[in-house]
């Protein structure tokens, strides 16, 4: 019980910052630095990070046949998810991409019924379909934003993309995050990625005029660096290893959230009954999800 308190805790720290990255990337991007650039400087980072960690963890021996499985969910889990994410991010807004991001429990539950042939409770079904409304009412009634719905769309799209890789990869990684110790996974998790995204990030890196980056982007950067690419991580991974991918995936939901909280703090947005009324419906599915989990195997 203890456990599973904490694992619910360790998903919202990580939701929490999620909801956050959403304006403090797109801050950066794509004035200082190019989204693939980003992506690069993030993975680069976490792989140095997590590798300086696993200096101090008990050294774990990884089968040669989980090699495969790691390899295919850092393609999904950093690759995929990161690329499209801040691509999609740096076409769309901030609002706009963390409701696109709740696609990502729909997903997952697809995923797990096909690829594990899981059956899927009628509750949470209900609690899914909920905080979908919800989330979907916050950014079309409850948004004073306005922008360029150009190249909106296609962003949307990326981060669509993002969200249903990010599903695939919460299914891959349960059953190796119970084999291995987390810092072992994701180390190796991140040492793949590199490959994934350097191809994509190099050129980017090299267009980058580092004097010219305000002090206060650099403080921006840093935080995607280390919260954003490394204590969610961390937190999800944790959280993945006493919950079920669902569970960790549905508090994608709170993200939309704290992105209008965010936005009201520095006094881009103001608050209506649209947005309470979403609020509410975003945390009853919530509710219903992880209740239904706690009745459930886990």
């Amino acid at each position: 019980m203890n456990q599973r308190i904490l694992a619910l805790i360790a998903v919202s720290i990580a939701t929490l910052i999620y909801g956050l990255t959403f304006t403090i990337a797109k801050d950066v991007m794509p004035t200082y630095l190019k989204p693939y650039a980003f992506i690069s400087l993030r993975v680069i980072g976490g792989t140095i990070i997590f590798w300086l960690l696993g200096l101090f963890i008990k050294q774990q021996k990884i089968e040669k046949s989980d090699y495969k499985k790691i390899l295919l969910a850092s393609f999904f889990g950093v690759g995929l998810n990161m690329l499209t994410f801040f691509k999609g991010l740096s076409l769309t807004t901030p609002i706009s991409a963390s409701v696109m991001m709740v696609t990502s429990p729909i997903m997952v539950m697809l995923f797990s019924s096909l690829l594990i042939r899981k059956a899927i409770g009628k509750q949470r079904v209900l609690g899914i379909f909920i905080g979908l409304i919800g989330a979907i009412l916050l950014i079309t009634y409850g948004s004073s934003s306005q922008g360029n719905s150009n190249n909106s769309n296609f962003g949307n799209f990326l981060v669509f993309v993002n969200a249903a890789s990010y599903g695939l990869y919460l299914v891959l990684a349960k059953d190796l995050i119970k084999k291995y110790n987390p810092i072992v996974f994701v180390k190796w998790l991140y040492f793949f990625g590199l490959f994934f995204v350097l191809p994509f990030g190099y050129s980017e890196l090299t267009e980058v005029i580092w004097q010219e980056i305000p002090t206060n982007m650099y403080w921006n950067i840093g935080f995607v660096l280390i919260f954003t690419s490394c204590v969610t991580y961390l937190c999800n991974l944790y959280g993945l290893s006493k919950l079920k991918p669902t569970t960790v995936s549905v508090f994608i939901y709170l993200q939309p959230v704290i992105a209008t909280i965010y936005a009201l703090i520095v006094g881009s947005d103001s608050l209506n009954l649209v947005k309470i009324s979403a609020t509410l419906l975003i945390f009853f599915g919530v509710y219903l999800v992880t209740k239904q989990v706690e009745n459930s195997t886990k």
